[in-house]
């Protein structure tokens, strides 16, 4: 099986193709950096051609870019385009947990219509929603910054190392393509105020935490759900408390 993954400079691209790489399959990383440029469709004809697989792990700006719409919609055409001139079997993409409740804002909106390009495409196709990654979690919280406070909604999350959702997506990538969604999520939920207090702990940040149930998470107001999986989201083994330990430690 010849795997192609678009996107594969990034945190996360990087980390499946050594996933991948380990478990002994054939694979091809590919990005901006290798000349493959999934906006302008540069090289992506050529880079898809002899995929049984692809794995489209590509992205754009961050969670209030306005330019994601734009990017996710070109970029979307153009790899569906190639994939089903290449004939491709499988066609995974990574997207986000409660994508469909935060369409407020425009990143998850883009996201949407990604989803929905692929959906459309006639492809074999697996969608991986995954929890939001402990690695990016400093700069969530960051952003809930008011002055010399954090000002937090107390609604829950089940976020997910980057390592095991990793891990997660090559398990899903060599079984059948399932023509749906599927979930992946850290193995327990965790209030995003509580979750930031471990943070500061640890990283003996003096600032103080204020408890808000109408602070807005990327411009969207929650509720206490609205974050998690459904109840049949994989789940990964590795808690917040034992990564943020490990990473102290580490550091």
């Amino acid at each position: 099986m010849k795997i192609t993954v678009v996107g594969a400079s990034g945190i996360m691209g990087s980390k499946i193709v050594r996933e991948l790489e380990r478990a002994g399959q054939t694979v091809n990383g590919v990005s901006t950096s290798t000349g493959v440029d999934a906006y302008s469709g540069d090289g992506v004809q050529a880079a898809l051609a002899e995929a049984d697989v692809v794995i489209d792990v590509t992205n754009s700006g961050s969670f209030g870019d306005s330019n994601a719409l734009d990017f996710f919609k070109q970029a979307g055409k153009n790899l569906l385009a190639a994939a089903k001139h290449a004939g491709v079997g499988h066609y995974l993409a990574l997207s986000v947990v409660a994508t469909d409740r935060l369409v407020e804002n425009d990143y998850f909106r883009a996201k949407m219509v990604q989803e929905n390009l692929i959906r459309a495409s006639g492809l074999p196709y697996t969608i991986v929603r995954s929890a939001q990654f402990f690695e990016f979690f400093d700069g969530i919280i960051n952003l809930a910054g008011d002055g010399n406070d954090l000002r937090l909604s107390p609604s829950l999350v089940r976020p997910i190392s980057a390592d095991e959702a990793s891990t997660l997506i090559a398990r899903i990538m060599v079984g059948a393509p399932r023509n749906d969604i599927v979930e992946i999520a850290g193995p327990e939920a965790i209030q995003l105020d509580q979750l930031a207090r471990e943070i500061l702990t640890a990283t003996e940040d003096p600032r103080s935490i204020a408890i808000d149930p109408d602070a807005p998470f990327f411009g969207v107001e929650l509720a206490r759900t609205t974050l998690l999986p459904g109840t049949n989201a994989v789940a990964g083994t590795v808690t917040f408390h034992d990564w943020l330990s490990r990473s102290m430690m580490a550091a």
